[in-house]
């Protein structure tokens, strides 16, 4: 499907846009399905917060009307909408006035292994630390730079994800999941206000867990922890939940309390 720019379909974008120029934006990436978006009010949640602290006009109600276009014509797949601050002089300095630009593309969902899901998955240790920023700390803007070279890192298809640790060794999240842990019946992820990003899965999860019962920590996760975890598991809003079955020398066995919450996000997961 052709993309759309700003509501109309368009693959052209100027050379002086400050998404090109700067990583100066935002984005969402979301499952499409039956034409609506899968958890598309967590998807707009975030990039409000991101539009908020980079001082990035949102007009919301325009922008639910293109969505809402946009996907009933892509029926299934994925959509991937960028939000830029738009087109500025050379320079930092915010243009006066402010127009961002609206993008919206498509591309098919991607085709995992079942196994992933079912048997779980290796992770790769990853060299790379992120860098803290609280300012930029859980947003998905547009420098993933850090998650390019840590990707880049491996190639040896044994290796579905890669876990991202901060300076300090401890754990963040993956290259483009969020990483939970359970230790004695408690489910645990990584308090995120100085680096990484705070996906929409992860939310969920964290809300649908306790509402079932189960009891959840957001804080700062070790190294230790990790290898010590009863349960270990990434998170996405494409693919849902991935068991994690090693981790350098650590190995696991996919936990009851995983397979729980797999069942709960079914609704989210299954097509």
């Amino acid at each position: 499907m052709q993309p759309w720019i700003n509501g109309q379909p368009s693959d052209t974008i100027a050379l002086a846009d400050r998404g090109l120029a700067y990583g100066d934006g935002l984005f969402e990436t979301i499952k499409v399905r039956n034409g609506r978006a899968v958890l598309l009010e967590r998807h707009l949640q975030r990039l409000q917060e991101g539009c908020q602290r980079l001082v990035i006009p949102l007009d919301l109600p325009l922008l639910r009307q293109e969505l809402d276009a946009y996907m009933q014509q892509l029926g299934v797949g994925v959509c991937k909408l960028i939000l830029t601050r738009g087109v500025g002089q050379r320079g930092y300095a915010l243009p006066e006035p402010c127009v961002p630009q609206r993008i919206l593309q498509s591309s098919s969902l991607p085709q995992w292994p079942i196994a992933h899901r079912e048997n779980g998955i290796q992770l790769y240790n990853c060299r790379l630390r992120l860098a803290e920023q609280p300012v930029l700390a859980g947003l998905k803007h547009l420098n993933r730079l850090e998650q390019v070279l840590a990707r880049a890192e491996w190639s040896d298809p044994v290796y579905a994800e890669g876990l991202l640790l901060d300076r300090h060794q401890r754990v963040v999240d993956g290259v483009f999941s969020n990483i939970f842990i359970v230790k004695n019946q408690q489910l645990m992820t990584a308090d995120l206000s100085r680096c990484g990003v705070a996906g929409v899965m992860r939310a969920e999860l964290l809300t649908r867990a306790q509402a079932a019962g189960v009891a959840v920590a957001v804080s700062d996760i070790t190294l230790e922890q990790l290898l010590q975890a009863d349960e270990v598991f990434t998170c996405n809003s494409l693919y849902g939940i991935w068991p994690v079955r090693s981790y350098a020398t650590q190995h696991w066995s996919v936990g009851e309390l995983t397979r729980k919450l797999q069942q709960l996000i079914k609704d989210l997961v299954d097509e």
